[in-house]
């Protein structure tokens, strides 16, 4: 497997995408796979032009996978073709959001369930240690760290689970989950609440109080939702 890197610039900013070169992948799906990771990680905005010749010369690719891919992504909701313009990221609406959160909710609910009754003494202290290295990154300024410290919070709850079908279910909707995750906490007054949060979860399941742990989950979720629809209500 090889790697290679494309800078998009779009006015000032520059975002760049990584491809994950695979033989067993034919190009449109390589280059799919990198637009879409960028769509949901936030590196291509809601809104953001996608032009086929730009995107094409920075990947080292002809227009032809990029095009493919393009198409792809508006079949999956993330790209709108939009006549006599072209291309560019959906816009994250409501319905979006709402339809992944719900199904985050009953999930991380579920597992959080699964945790309180599974979860070893080992894994107790990763869940705490998770709680104070995501304290620790609220105190800085850089969202993507934030936001890979709340994920692996969230990820020692899902192993202490030990249920892999469980897990994979939550993997598939870890990036689509990480688009909103990123909107959440780029609103930095929401990052106080979330350490609290995230302490009355591990205080639940440290206690083994499945009911509490399940309660505290769905505010967690809850919060997230509602501050995120505000997000996108003021677009």
């Amino acid at each position: 497997m090889s790697r290679s890197h494309a800078d998009q610039y779009e006015g000032d900013t520059m975002v760049k995408l990584e491809l994950e070169m695979r033989e067993d992948l034919p190009l449109r799906e390589v280059v799919f796979d990198a637009l879409r990771h960028a769509i949901f990680r936030g590196d291509l905005k809601p809104g953001e032009r996608l032009m086929e010749i730009s995107l094409a010369e920075n990947m080292g690719v002809s227009r032809t996978p990029v095009r493919e891919a393009i198409h792809m992504l508006e079949k999956e909701g993330l790209v709108t073709i939009i006549p006599r313009r072209g291309a560019e990221v959906a816009k994250m609406t409501l319905k979006d959001m709402e339809d992944v959160l719900e199904v985050r909710e009953t999930l991380d609910e579920l597992a959080v369930r699964l945790a309180c009754e599974r979860i070893t003494g080992e894994q107790l202290d990763m869940l705490s240690d998770a709680a104070r290295r995501f304290e620790e990154s609220v105190r800085g300024d850089d969202v993507r760290s934030i936001a890979a410290a709340d994920v692996q919070f969230h990820d020692v709850i899902y192993d202490a689970t030990g249920n892999s079908k469980l897990i994979n279910l939550l993997n598939n909707l870890r990036e689509q989950i990480y688009r909103y995750r990123v909107e959440y906490i780029k609103e930095r007054e929401n990052c106080p609440l979330l350490v609290k949060e995230h302490a009355a979860i591990l205080e639940a399941v440290r206690s083994r109080n499945t009911q509490e742990a399940v309660r505290a989950m769905h505010v967690h979720v809850d919060n997230q939702a509602q501050a995120v629809k505000e997000i996108i209500q003021s677009y």
